[in-house]
């Protein structure tokens, strides 16, 4: 039966295709295998007949050059594929899948960012060796952050030292989860031969000789594994009437639940991101993924089980879009890419009405309209073009051109603005300079395109030394970033080497006032502005307001908020963008003839630099969260290291087979970190890091800094 009605899941009936539908997230720390678990979802699911490998480089959704010589996902790349349960309320039922692989390096953070904001339900990998790890952590962030209801995956049952349950009590610890088994593992490392169904009370046992996985058999529990399986299914139970009530009146009532009422408690509670389902498998060894699949189905929502979309109208006006394939057309543009076969393509999540192509679209955030030309189903970097789409659909248009990452495209009746996602701000840049006039021309454009691809990647101009400049998320973001640039635009060009993102702010109040008085050509200028300046919290931007009692004109406030807004991207220490400070303009003086806009927007970027340097300006430099996973008698080493880059050792955990150390260092101290490290532990610790907050620069270390910070990129 299919939730409980007898229909083919993918009927045209609009509410049965929407029921039908997941559009999940495959999300984990780099190297636990999400890539590996995403090739075994489509072999089974008929997508692919034959698994390819991420060592191999032949993996599906890792398609791009880098991807396959260094064995990283670096985008996240979407496919569709069907499955149709064997067991479960939606036993024999088929259901579309719309995936996405995410990357797992921090560096690519944006691509998980922008995808967990469209997607309806995400399968977290974690590896039964490592547990939970630096970027396992940042993700589940982001996960509650859009609050997707996730299920678990503990891969690499199969390793040494795989530890199926202490992986779940880190996911509690370390997470706040609530993640509870609905399966056990029969054994572990090299003697994982299957699991057992909490839910069903059933043993799968794996068929040794079969290494595609296709085969294996559904027993009776073993005896030895009897017992642990009725106390881990009566704490299932437990975990789930403790956020059911449902569950808690059955259980007292009846003293038992059955595999119905665990079904849909399991899939209440996850869709509530209440519970996380855990389940074991080993992906390499095609061991797990099908029942992996089966609680996809069960347990993750379809777009008809999650809350309305929330969207602003034209009046600002919150409303609420709801999954209808026959209301007004609504869509989020997540994600651009260049195709060299069809030029730009932009990835939608379709939250109301219908979409075909050659239908003409709302771009609110430009008011233009843009005509679509062509629909694609996207499969990795192979494209299935479609005649139209609906409500719950993820796919790519063709023939937008002013459409950017965050875009809503809508009917014009409709003129709604859907909720974008959000990026960090880069931390590292580096300036790069053609070889060429005819070099210049390519790398323009070459820029152009992967800063619309890549919310984090910023191109600007160095003002005082005419370089390009461009930023990103760290060192390995902008070595990808120029290989791209070289290979897919042929450009020749030399790059400096990367300087850090700083920021000054204020430490405290100051008053100043701004005169622009003097004669351009023929023309008398005349202006005069008092502003006050206050600090901020850490982390917040650049806030201008007026004073209720500012008897300026309309037309000369507006000109001094432009300068206040320009003068803030260079501060007054050493020249970098200005962040967590309000300007509060209290007025002016101008004169009849002689004031003009010009004169009040100079006098507004005046009064705040003197604003600045009475405010006592700091230098501010972006602090990583660094964790490394280091064997125990390389500990000290690694920890003396760290107190030497300036770092904060802010906890040392000790774990199965090795030891965590987690602090706080100064970007500017870690290049070059991963030489270093590899030699302290003999080529067998790691590390990974993300950014953290931004820190004032100590005194001691202020006077280098600058020196070498990026206003000398002159010298490179």
């Amino acid at each position: 039966m299919c939730a409980s009605k007898a229909v083919d899941c993918l009927a045209t009936d609009a509410p049965e295709r929407l029921q039908s539908l997941r559009n999940i997230g495959v999300v984990a720390h780099i190297d636990a295998g999400k890539t590996t678990t995403t090739e075994r979802i489509l072999f089974y699911a008929g997508v692919v007949h034959k698994m390819g490998e991420v060592h191999e480089g032949n993996a599906l959704t890792d398609w791009m050059e880098q991807e396959r010589e260094r064995g990283i996902t670096i985008t996240s790349a979407a496919v569709s594929c069907n499955w149709t349960n064997a067991a479960g309320p939606y036993q024999a039922c088929a259901h579309q899948i719309n995936l996405i692989d995410t990357p797992g390096h921090v560096d690519f953070t944006a691509e998980v960012e922008r995808s967990l904001r469209v997607l309806d339900g995400a399968v977290g990998v974690f590896c039964a060796v490592a547990g939970v790890q630096p970027q396992s952590e940042t993700v589940w962030r982001q996960l509650t952050k859009y609050q997707v209801p996730s299920i678990a995956f503990v891969n690499k049952m199969d390793r040494v030292g795989a530890d199926f349950y202490a992986t779940v009590d880190s996911m509690n610890d370390r997470l706040k989860a609530n993640a509870h088994p609905v399966c056990i593992p029969i054994g572990q490392a090299d003697q994982f031969a299957g699991f057992v169904d909490l839910v069903e009370m059933r043993a799968c046992i794996f068929d040794a000789n079969d290494p595609s996985g296709l085969q294996f058999d559904w027993r009776p529990i073993p005896e030895d594994y009897q017992q642990k399986a009725a106390e881990y299914r009566e704490a299932l139970i437990e975990a789930l009437a403790d956020v059911d009530d449902t569950v808690a009146d059955i259980y007292l009532e009846q003293g038992e639940l059955t595999a119905s009422d665990l079904y849909l408690a399991i899939r209440k509670a996850s869709i509530a991101s209440k519970f996380c389902a855990v389940m074991p498998g080993s992906s390499l060894k095609n061991k797990g993924v099908q029942f992996l699949l089966e609680s996809v189905v069960n347990y993750l929502p379809s777009p008809l089980d999650i809350p309305a979309a929330s969207a602003l109208d034209a009046q600002e006006a919150s409303v609420e879009i709801a999954a209808d394939p026959a209301a007004e057309f609504s869509a989020l543009a997540f994600k651009l890419m260049s195709d060299g076969f069809v030029g730009k393509l932009v990835f939608v999540r379709i939250y109301s009405g219908t979409l075909k192509k050659g239908a003409a679209l709302l771009n609110p955030r430009t008011g233009k309209t843009e005509r679509i030309s062509r629909l694609l189903l996207m499969k990795a970097n192979s494209r299935e073009d479609i005649e139209s789409a609906s409500a719950g659909s993820i796919c790519a248009l063709v023939g937008g051109r002013d459409i950017v990452t965050g875009d809503t495209l809508c009917s014009r009746a409709l003129n709604v603005r859907l909720e974008p996602p959000t990026f960090p701000e880069p931390v590292i840049s580096m300036s790069i300079e053609p070889n060429s006039s005819s070099d210049k021309d390519k790398m323009e454009i070459g820029l152009q395109r992967l800063s619309e691809e890549d919310p984090t990647f910023v191109v600007t101009e160095d003002e005082e030394t005419g370089q390009t400049l461009i930023s990103g998320m760290g060192e390995l973001h902008l070595e990808i970033i120029k290989d791209r640039l070289f290979r897919e635009f042929k450009v020749v060009a030399a790059a400096g080497r990367p300087q850090i993102a700083y920021r000054e702010t204020a430490s405290q109040s100051a008053q100043a006032e701004g005169r622009f008085i003097r004669q351009l050509g023929e023309q008398n200028q005349f202006a005069v502005v008092r502003l006050e300046l206050q600090p901020l919290q850490p982390g917040q931007g650049v806030e201008v307001h007026v004073d209720p009692n500012c008897d300026l004109p309309k037309e000369f406030i507006q000109a001094c908020q432009e300068g206040l807004q320009e003068a803030a991207h260079n501060g007054t220490v050493a020249g970098y963008p200005v962040v967590a400070v309000k300007l509060l303009l209290l007025g002016g003086e101008l004169h009849e003839a002689d004031s003009s806009e010009l004169a009040f927007k100079m006098a507004g970027i005046f009064a705040f630099k003197k604003a600045m340097e009475a405010a006592s300006p700091v230098l501010l430099e972006p602090v990583m969260r660094v964790e490394v996973e280091t064997p125990d008698e390389h500990q000290g080493d690694i920890i003396g290291d760290l107190n030497r880059r300036r770092g904060n050792i802010i906890d040392v955990n000790k774990k199965i087979a090795f030891t965590s150390i987690v602090g706080q260092v100064p970007l500017s101290e870690m290049f070059g970190y991963s030489t270093t490290v590899r030699s302290l532990s003999k080529g067998r610790a790691s590390y990974s890091m993300e950014p953290n907050s931004f820190e004032p620069v100590p005194s001691t270390v202020l006077h280098s800094i600058l020196e070498t910070s990026n206003r000398a990129f002159a010298h490179n």
